[in-house]
């Protein structure tokens, strides 16, 4: 493997291989205003919600690696501690990277990218109408990282109000991952659009546990063919095959040679339990 130490390299090498590994990164879409009432709308790629209870989101305007200057947003939340995170779907891509040019200040970001701005409810940057999620924050404290070149500036948010397109919502009103075709950042100019087959569902353990790949039966774990992922995927399950269950594959598979290979389709297919149940007749 390749090591690097973070301490031995250039900001920029380092700064190319954390974008690189770290992704697909969400996009802030961040509404600010400054004391004299000036709009502006930048994306980052470094942020995230970290908290529901209050609910807290937390993005960073990096310095600029040339000049070591600071964003306008970082200056803006300094004097008006206030932001809309706009979330970004993929019909607004270009317009998204349009407005992330490093404009003079002053420059109206709305008008530059062809966004709607529209007043808020509880503070005073404007929302963006197009975008399919806006919400309403309040910095609670702005973080400052370094003052050297891609320094972070942490601006972590309060969430107030949440503003969402009811097209995007499912029979539950809640929002439907299909529906919202988010993107996200990767490293250089890459980009990942979650939609499609690029997105599935993965159920996950809340208060029961699975079995672990520990209790698998060696010929199982130390099969050629099963990956780590199929291991993975047997080991969630919450308990093992029963004795019917084993007989009932063992019936029903009797004339399958390639008792490993077709597991791998059970699996491949979310049939979990037949899988083991098939493995476990070996």
């Amino acid at each position: 493997m390749l090591t690097i130490n973070a301490k031995e390299q250039p900001i920029p090498i380092i700064h190319k291989y954390l974008l690189g590994a770290v992704g697909p990164r969400p996009i802030c879409f961040a509404s600010t205003i400054d004391k004299n009432g000036n709009r502006n709308l930048a994306p980052f790629s470094f942020f995230n919600v970290f908290s529901a209870n209050p609910p807290i989101a937390i993005f960073s305007p990096a310095r600029s690696g040339r000049t070591s200057e600071t964003k306008h947003t970082h200056e803006n939340v300094k004097e008006v501690p206030e932001v809309v995170i706009n979330v970004v779907d993929y019909s607004m891509l270009h317009q998204v990277t349009l407005a992330g040019c490093p404009f003079p200040k002053g420059t109206d970001e709305f008008s530059k990218a062809g966004f709607t701005p529209i007043k808020s409810e509880l503070v005073r940057p404007y929302r963006v109408k197009e975008s399919p999620v806006q919400m309403e924050c309040e910095v609670l404290e702005v973080k400052e990282l370094g003052t050297g070149g891609a320094a972070g500036n942490l601006i972590i948010c309060e969430v107030k109000l949440i503003h969402i397109r009811e097209n995007i919502l499912d029979d539950n009103k809640m929002i439907d991952q299909s529906k919202i075709d988010l993107i996200a950042r990767m490293g250089g100019n890459w980009y990942c659009r979650a939609h499609g087959d690029a997105i599935f569902e993965l159920e996950r353990h809340v208060v029961t546990c699975g079995i672990g790949i520990d209790v698998l039966p060696e010929k199982i774990k130390n099969s050629k063919k099963l990956t780590g992922n199929h291991l993975g995927q047997l080991g969630n399950l919450e308990v093992m095959p029963n004795e019917n269950d084993i007989n009932e594959a063992a019936i029903k598979y009797k004339n399958v040679s390639d008792k490993e290979s077709l597991a791998i389709e059970l699996l491949e297919n979310g049939e979990t339990k037949e899988a083991m149940s098939l493995l476990m007749t070996q």
